[in-house]
């Protein structure tokens, strides 16, 4: 991964677009950002998955609707927090924390909503990666992820990431250039049954100037697919 120093409200801002479109008109969307930028070293991309996933899980919990919290804050990890957390390091971390008003998680699954391919939902509603992925970014920016619920009473997950004093890349000057991500006008078929990550995977190519085609079955027809530019 090619890491940098993001401010994680940035981050979180820069989402709030996507995340609204997301959750839907029936989820209430509620920012409370520190007052000051958190920087942490992360790979972009990587760092974005992590909100973007908690929102999906959150939504999914509220069918009905309800309220999505975001939040972020400096946090200094102490000789307790370390206790309980094994390799855990004491000092200051950029936290964030997103909260559902959802169905929450029962007690006795809660242990295991970590694990690939683990999930409760129904075949085809999803692929129980997307707390795994959550996870495993998290790991790999050597940070912590707790999960506080209860049946019916909603979910919070907390994330620390180790904080710099650095200046965020985006506003440091003296960084070399970065290489624009080719993009293009031509058109692409997607294909993908789960609504969520489709409307994911068409915003960020629609951003790069690509004319996206959906088709929510597995197979697209060879009709559409004469018409489109493979890209990798």
């Amino acid at each position: 991964m090619p890491p940098k120093d993001l401010d994680l409200n940035e981050v979180v801002v820069a989402l709030t677009k996507m995340l609204r479109r997301v959750i839907g008109e029936d989820i209430g969307l509620e920012l409370n950002l520190h007052s000051t930028p958190l920087v942490t070293r992360a790979d972009a991309g990587m760092l974005e998955q992590v909100p973007l996933n908690l929102t999906v899980n959150a939504r999914d919990a509220m069918p009905q609707g309800g309220r999505l919290l975001i939040e972020t804050a400096e946090k200094s990890v102490n000789e307790s927090f370390v206790r309980r957390h094994s390799g855990a390091i004491p000092g200051r971390y950029a936290w964030l924390s997103v909260s559902d008003s959802g169905s929450g998680i029962p007690s006795e699954i809660l242990p295991r909503i970590f694990e690939p391919f683990f999930t409760t939902k129904e075949p085809g509603k999803g692929s129980g990666l997307g707390l795994a992925t959550v996870y495993g970014i998290v790991k790999q920016h050597c940070g912590w992820i707790d999960v506080f619920s209860e049946s019916g009473k909603g979910a919070t997950f907390e994330i620390l990431l180790p904080a710099t004093d650095a200046v965020p890349a985006a506003l440091a000057g003296a960084e070399a250039p970065q290489h624009k991500p080719r993009g293009g006008s031509e058109s692409i078929l997607l294909v993908e049954d789960e609504p969520s990550v489709r409307l994911m995977t068409r915003t960020l190519l629609e951003q790069y100037g690509y004319q996206v085609l959906e088709n929510h079955k597995r197979r697209g027809s060879a009709h559409d697919l004469e018409k489109t530019t493979t890209i990798d």
